[in-house]
């Protein structure tokens, strides 16, 4: 039979023929294919087996595998990759003879090139296997899979910094990236790699997550989470741990001998343990005195010396027990002369008369006189000015507060004063001069023993029925406490302050993120007879389709707990909220600690951040460093980010960005470009910086910032232009043009961009508010009853836009009343009076009229 040749062996076909051929003639002739050889008789019974068969491989980067195969006896081995035989020359081939065995052994090779297995499309996976032939038959080997080796760069999941208790279980997550073959994991402290077998604290889980079973302060430090396969090492950015100790007291010590002043002492010590590491310090006293028993006391006096101290004494007691009385007496009158002067309504009969409005500013729109409807208050139109009659019991002035100095006005004349083009301006009459002391004990009466003094973030001060407002000032946080909020014959000492980031640890989980400051006001627990209004700024879209907004509010045992999800709020809770574009406004029954948090219900929800750059403010070295800040979008964190730098020398250099950061899980990035690079140069390696996505979506970290370090190339260039981006990827973007002299840079960026509030931390009584105490009474009294025509508190919230909260607003005993104390809070410092006087004329409520008067219409 002639030897096959040529296309014919090339072919499957060819192939199954070749292998019949050689059969059938049993190998008698010597075959010229490379891959086949000639068993002596006495092997031609014996099936082939395999001594080697091809293993899986990985192609790493463009290298080539190589796929072995080995059997005895066998006269040709072929290998097949995914189904198709591959071509002859491709084999490379190894004759041998097995010394045990006298057997031959034909030895297959062949190699696999990224661009075969890249050129399978529809498969799973690329395969190859190997088939052995003999004179009694085949065999074929297990199926080798070859498959190209990656590692992708970015961490599924990164570990969070953390601050935990000692003792407490540490969790840090790690997913890796994914890659082929998949990744390992490894923890590293410090750069050094932890070792679950050598310390028995650490544990890895079976999903890389490191578990530390008892914080001890020797496990703060850096966490880094390592994935490596065969093609590449990836390290996740690194996890603060930080492993805080609250201090503990020691045992008392011994009283101390009784002293001169028949008193003995005891202390003790913080130090088991030693608060460490931003721990707390322990709470109460360190030390403690008690007064001696008489046998004890060295200066124990006796005899006649005996009767004369305590006839002296019993002479004292008696004494401050009549000045005691006499003291309770005058305050009692005081007090009762104080409620009865404001609840006198008279000023409202003496002196004002309805009029039209008109501007108190040129310019400013008023509408023209008219008719006003009638309605059932209409007999006010009737009351007429009687300027004989002299007031002095209201205290305070009916002037807005922002008309003035903030003091009462003492005019002896009368309480209407003539202005230009025929206006009037009101005046109350002469003040009480022991009413005047009183109204100014309440307002400079700010301390408090129990509560620390940080005149930065805190304000304090006593109030009484007749209200007032705190404010911190340069943080948009202020509580309004309204007008009878507090029960008559009460006088609350009220604080408010904003807590510091690093001494919360608020709980937060899964797509939580925080998005205001932490307020705490109080005390808690005293009785509120109405509800007080605290407002706060949060850094959310305001779109509360993309958010799920909950109130968290801080219980005694220090615990978190939600009281309301914001846009569905029960009007009948302690608890009220109004969501505004920059602002929160909390009413609330009861004071105490409250933050916003936030949990995104798709990826459409966005924080606010905003982007500050900051400079040295005077560079004497070739090095010049630009620091970008990137922070929630509260006045709270601008104002400590700028006190930070003011101490630190620095500068601001542009004005901030406002950049909508988006819970779709990719970083910011942050790159300079456009430098003049025969002056300047960037020392940055890499085209540019990451913040991780998660670092700033949970908020827990107050400001986070890059630094730009440039290099001038001669201590003379001080002209820099660049342009700065901040992006996030596959996001919105920000650019700051940057061109400025860095020597004399004598922009007012810092008090042009820092709203300084010089008011008063703390105002009580009517100068905290912009409509005056009696006045508001007689338009709740208008408004609270309903009116025929709707020109009631109904009509008033649909034209100051507040129609969303009628049902919170009917469920008051007087919706007017929290409708303008809701006004008051959005517009202490912006509201002008005589706007709120233009909606309550179109109602049709004519005690409006009384905060402008015209001669005209007299």
């Amino acid at each position: 039979m002639p030897l096959l040749r040529g296309p014919f062996v090339r072919s499957r076909l060819g192939a199954s023929l070749l292998v019949f051929w050689l059969l059938v003639d049993g190998f008698t002739r010597g075959s010229e294919h490379a891959a086949t050889s000639t068993l002596p008789a006495s092997f031609t019974d014996l099936f082939p087996h395999f001594l080697v068969e091809p293993e899986d491989e990985f192609i790493v980067k463009n290298k080539p595998v190589t796929l072995t195969c080995r059997s005895t006896p066998a006269t040709q081995i072929y290998f097949k990759c995914n189904g198709e035989w591959v071509h002859q020359d491709d084999h490379l081939i190894e004759r041998s003879v097995d010394p045990n065995t006298v057997l031959p052994v034909m030895q297959v090779t062949i190699e696999i090139t990224r661009q075969q297995v890249e050129k399978v499309f529809g498969l799973d996976e690329y395969w190859c296997q190997c088939v052995a032939w003999s004179t009694t038959g085949t065999q074929k080997s297990q199926k080798a899979y070859i498959r190209i080796a990656y590692l992708r760069k970015n961490f599924e999941e990164e570990p969070q910094g953390k601050e935990v208790a000692l003792d407490q279980e540490v969790l840090l997550h790690c997913h890796p990236p994914e890659g082929v073959p998949q990744a390992e994991v490894e923890w590293q402290r410090n750069e050094d790699v932890i070792d679950p077998a050598s310390d028995p604290n650490f544990f890895i889980t079976a999903d890389h997550n490191l578990v530390i079973k008892k914080a001890r302060l020797a496990d703060t430090g850096n966490y880094t989470c390592v994935a490596k396969n065969i093609v590449a090492r990836r390290k996740s950015t690194s996890a603060t741990v930080l492993v805080y100790v609250d201090g503990g007291w020691s045992e008392w010590s011994k009283w101390s001998p009784c002293g001169a002043d028949c008193s003995m002492w005891r202390t003790r010590e913080c130090t088991q343990p030693t608060p460490g590491t931003g721990g707390k310090d322990c709470q109460g006293l360190d030390i403690q005195s008690l007064n001696c028993t008489s046998e004890q006391c060295p200066q124990t006096v006796s005899g006649a010396e005996d009767v004369a101290l305590y006839v002296g004494m019993v002479a004292i007691a008696l004494c401050l027990t009549l000045l005691l009385i006499v003291v309770v007496l005058v305050y009692r009158r005081k007090k009762e002369g104080l409620d009865a002067d404001v609840a006198d309504s008279s000023i409202l009969t003496t002196g004002f008369q309805p009029m039209g409005i008109k501007p108190s500013k040129p310019g400013v729109w008023a509408p023209r006189p008219r008719r006003l409807p009638h309605c059932k208050n209409s007999h006010l139109l009737t009351i007429q000015p009687d300027l004989t009659t002299t007031t002095t019991s209201y205290q305070g002035t009916l002037r807005s507060r922002h008309e003035g100095t903030g003091k009462f006005s003492m005019s002896n004349g009368p309480l209407l004063d003539p202005l230009p083009n025929g206006s009037h301006t009101l005046h109350n009459g002469k003040l009480n001069q022991e009413h005047t002391e009183f109204m100014s004990r309440l307002t400079t009466q700010t301390y408090f023993k129990t509560l620390p003094r940080d005149i930065a973030n805190a304000s304090y001060g006593t109030f009484n029925f007749l209200g007032g407002r705190l404010t911190i000032p340069n943080t948009g946080i202020s509580l309004l406490i309204p007008p009878e909020a507090i029960p008559r014959g009460k006088i609350y000492e009220i604080y408010l302050t904003v807590q510091r980031r690093e001494d919360l640890r608020l709980p937060l989980a899964g797509c939580q993120t925080l998005l205001s400051p932490v307020v705490n006001c109080g005390p808690p627990g005293v009785v509120l007879s109405r509800p007080v209004i605290l407002s706060m700024d949060h850094c959310s879209d305001a779109c509360l389709d993309n958010w799920a907004v909950r109130l968290k509010k801080q219980n005694y045992d220090g615990a978190w707990e939600d009281v309301l999800l914001m846009g569905e709020e029960p009007v009948v809770e302690p608890y009220y909220c109004q969501l505004e574009a920059e602002t929160c406004r909390l009413f609330a029954e009861q004071l105490g600690t409250f933050a916003l948090v936030g949990e995104s219900l798709h990826m459409g929800a966005a924080k606010r951040l905003r982007l500050v750059l900051f400079s040295d403010a005077y560079c004497s070295t070739l090095e010049y460093n630009i620091r970008v800040y990137c922070m929630d979008d509260t006045q709270d964190v601008f104002k400590e980010v700028m006190e930070m730098e003011r101490q630190l020398g620095g500068r601001l250099i542009d004005e901030p960005h406002i950049l909508l950061f988006k819970d779709s899980y990719h970083n910011l990035r942050l790159s300079i470009h456009d430098m003049p690079q025969a002056h300047w140069r960037s020392k940055l390696l890499a085209g540019y910086q990451e913040i991780p996505f998660y670092h700033i979506w949970n908020g827990s970290q107050r400001y986070l910032h890059c630094t730009f370090t440039l290099e001038r190339l001669s201590l003379s260039t001080c002209e820099l232009t660049c342009q700065l981006c901040v992006w996030q990827v596959e996001g919105e973007g920000q650019t700051f043009s940057l061109d400025f002299n860095i020597a004399k840079d004598t922009r007012a960026l810092d008090s042009e961009f820092m709203l300084m509030d010089s008011s008063s931390t703390a105002l009580a009584g009517p100068s905290a508010f912009q409509i005056p105490y009696l006045i508001r009474q007689k338009i709740c009294s208008s408004l609270d009853a309903p009116c025929p025509n709707g020109a009631d508190w109904r009509m008033l919230a649909q034209r100051l836009k507040l129609d969303r909260h009628m049902g919170f607003f009917a469920s008051k005993a007087s919706p007017t009343s929290v409708i303008l104390d809701l006004w008051e809070a959005q517009h202490f410092h912006s509201g002008n009076i005589n706007q709120l006087a233009t909606v309550m004329a179109d109602i049709g409520k004519q005690e409006a009229m009384i905060f402008l008067v015209s001669d005209g219409e007299c």
